[in-house]
C-alpha cells in the first residue's frame, strides 16, 4: 500500500507545557485511522501539525511524499481538513460559501458548479442551501464544514470529529459516504465515539498525554480487554442462582457476574475467561449438566471503552 501520511516524531509545546510528545504514524492509501485519547490528550493539535495549520516545535510531517512545512501548497492541493468546530464565514449562505471555496481552489465556470454539487450531493445540504451559516443547527455546520473539505475530491481526510452534533441518521451517512471513499484515499478520522471506530476505521491510534499509547486494528484492541471471548447467557430468573453456581466451578472463568432480574423475568450471566480463551463449550456443558438451557447465547468480542479507559488512565497514572 501507498503510505499517503506520515508523521515523525512530532513535539509541540505552548510554553513550558508539552501538548504532544514524540508522536510517530503512517497512513496508507485505503485505510481510515481513528484517531482516540480523551480531551486534551493532543489529538486536535496533532491533526493540526500533520495538516500544516501549526508548526511542529520538533519533528515533520509529509503528505503524500510533500513536506507540510516545505512544500505547503502542494499538501493543501491533496488535503481535505476539516478543523475542530468547523469554522466558517456565518454570514454567508451555504451555497456562496462553498461557491467561493470552490473559487479559493481554483475552479472556474461549469468545473467549479459540478464541484459545488457534488459536495451538496455528497453531505446532503440540498434543504438548507440558501441560510446563512450562522442559523444552521450544529449539525448542518458541520455538514457545512464537510462539505467544504471534500469539495476537490482531494486526496487525504483530516476529519476532526466529522459526526460531531449529527443525528443517528446523519451519523449513519456520514459513515457510510467515508466508507464508500476509503479505498480511494488516506483518512484521519478523531472521535470520541468508540462504535463509530468499530464500524469504519480499519484502524486506531490511541493517545494520551500527548504520546502514542497504543496503535492496532479495532479487533486488536478488543482482545485486550478481559470481555474478549465472555459468553453471556440469559435465563430465567429463577434459574440465576443455579447458574452462577455451576459457572463459578469452571476453573478457567476469571469472573461470573450476575445481571439485575428485568421486567420480563429474564436475567444475564456473564462469564469471563482468565486468560481470554474461548469459553461457550465448557459454559454449556455447565448449564446442562443442571438441567438449564439458556434462553440467548451470545459471544463477546470485547469492549473498547474498557480498553480505552485502561490504556488512558494507566498513562496518566
Amino acid at each position: 500500500m501507498t503510505v499517503m501520511i506520515e508523521a515523525e516524531g512530532l513535539e509541540k509545546r505552548f510554553g513550558p507545557v508539552v501538548a504532544v510528545d514524540d508522536v510517530s504514524l503512517a497512513v496508507a492509501r485505503g485505510e481510515v485511522l481513528g484517531f482516540l485519547g480523551p480531551n486534551g490528550a493532543g489529538k486536535s493539535t496533532t491533526m493540526k501539525m500533520i495538516a500544516g495549520y501549526l508548526t511542529p516545535t520538533r519533528g515533520t510531517a509529509r503528505l503524500c511524499g510533500h513536506d507540510v512545512l516545505d512544500d505547503p501548497i502542494a499538501v493543501k492541493r491533496r488535503l481535505g481538513y476539516l478543523p475542530e468546530g468547523a469554522p466558517t464565514y456565518p454570514d454567508m449562505t451555504v451555497t456562496a460559501f462553498l461557491d467561493w471555496v470552490a473559487a479559493v481552489r481554483g475552479f472556474r465556470g461549469s468545473e467549479r458548479r459540478s464541484r459545488v454539487e457534488r459536495a451538496i450531493g455528497l453531505t446532503s445540504l440540498h434543504d438548507v442551501l440558501f441560510y446563512p451559516i450562522e442559523a444552521l443547527s450544529k449539525g448542518f455546520k458541520r455538514r457545512v464544514g464537510l462539505a467544504q473539505a471534500l469539495l476537490h475530491d482531494p486526496e487525504v481526510l483530516i476529519l476532526d470529529e466529522p459526526t460531531d452534533g449529527l443525528d443517528p441518521n446523519q451519523k449513519h451517512e456520514v459513515r457510510r459516504l467515508i466508507t464508500a471513499m476509503a479505498p480511494e484515499k488516506a483518512i484521519i478520522i478523531s472521535t470520541h465515539i468508540l462504535e463509530e471506530v468499530e464500524a469504519i476505521c480499519t484502524r486506531a491510534v490511541v493517545i494520551a498525554r500527548g504520546r502514542v499509547v497504543a496503535d492496532a486494528t479495532p479487533a486488536e484492541l478488543a482482545k485486550r480487554s478481559r470481555w474478549h471471548n465472555g459468553v453471556t447467557v440469559v435465563v430465567g430468573a429463577e434459574q440465576g442462582e443455579v447458574a452462577a453456581v455451576a459457572l463459578r466451578k469452571l476453573e478457567m472463568l476469571g469472573t461470573v457476574e450476575v445481571g439485575a432480574r428485568g421486567a420480563d423475568g429474564l436475567i444475564s450471566l456473564s462469564a469471563l475467561a482468565r486468560d481470554g480463551t474461548p469459553v461457550e463449550g465448557p459454559v454449556r456443558t455447565a448449564l446442562a449438566s443442571v438441567g438449564i438451557a439458556p434462553r440467548e447465547i451470545f459471544i463477546e468480542r470485547g469492549r473498547l471503552d474498557e480498553v480505552f479507559r485502561d490504556l488512558t488512565l494507566r498513562e496518566a497514572a
